[in-house]
């Protein structure tokens, strides 16, 4: 992999006083920041077409030749300048604090993010986002094909993995825990754009539901709404759904958060989401 050396820190050393005659210990290795264990590298795609670029996160005491195993967070909206940075960084508070087992953040950078995070639409003033829409299952078999394996061959995952992702990304997570629930293990849509194409998520989520109920036997859900009008219902409604259809093994909670804006609810929620979402079981 190649590092990446955007948003470099520099750690400081505390010195602790020595006895008198003892020999001075040797100083303690700096802490890493965060953004030194970001590393990246491409992977060249022939379902999307295109070359990827992929960021990871790594968290403390990660050695490439160790022998420890972490769960993998996935997200789009991946890249160095997209919402990567201050996930990675969350996560890695997390892992300070002792709230969630260490594990590992893998950025998909975007391309055509409207592309890959929507289906197909036949709302006019939709198809006229953007010149190609509608590419979400090839988004997912991309990450379930190409992406997954080579994360397997690069990282010591231990197999389990989740995905986060906001908006739009949020749209493509939920879609994908209804489309394909068996692909993650967690799932976190935060303010998911589920009026697409006329809500046409939703109206086929109770048929999908009823598809493959098993899959979703020990899944995990966290789903969140700021205050808006075009998104807040809909997660209403996928909320209310899950109360009367979903099976008592999946793992699930909706926060409506009409406090917070379309804008702010990514960095408001993503540290409480991670956390309980990945909550390291209490000691006995």
């Amino acid at each position: 992999m190649r590092r990446a050396t955007a948003w470099t820190l520099a750690a400081a050393l505390a010195c602790a006083p020595v006895a008198a005659f003892a020999a001075a210990p040797a100083p303690a290795p700096a802490a890493q920041a965060p953004s030194e264990r970001y590393e990246s590298f491409l992977i060249k795609s022939k379902i999307l077409g295109e070359t990827r670029r992929i960021n990871v996160y790594t968290p403390p005491g990660y050695a490439a030749r160790g022998r420890d195993r972490h769960p993998v967070l996935y997200m789009p909206d991946g890249g160095l300048q997209e919402d990567f940075p201050h996930v990675a960084e969350t996560v890695d508070r997390a892992i300070a604090d002792g709230a969630i087992a260490p594990m590992f953040v893998v950025g998909i950078e975007n391309t055509q993010r409207k592309r890959d995070m929507t289906g197909p639409t036949d709302v006019a003033q939709e198809r006229a986002l953007a010149p190609r829409l509608g590419g979400s299952a090839q988004f997912r078999a991309f990450i379930r094909d190409e992406l997954m394996p080579q994360v397997r061959r690069r990282l010591r995952s231990d197999g389990r993995t989740g995905i986060v992702g906001e908006s739009l990304a949020g749209l493509f997570v939920a879609e994908t825990f209804l489309r394909e629930p068996r692909l993650f293990d967690v799932y976190i849509a935060i303010s998911p754009s589920l009026w697409w194409n006329r809500d046409a998520l939703l109206e086929q989520a109770p048929q999908l539901l009823r598809a493959d109920a098993a899959a979703l036997h020990g899944r995990i859900l966290r789903l969140y709404s700021a205050d808006e009008d075009n998104i807040a219902p809909q997660a209403q409604r996928l909320a209310d759904l899950l109360r009367a259809q979903a099976p008592a093994a999946l793992t699930w909670n909706y926060q409506p958060r009409p406090d917070l804006t379309h804008g702010t609810i990514y960095r408001a929620v993503e540290n409480e989401a991670i956390r309980a979402a990945f909550a390291r079981p209490p000691r006995e």
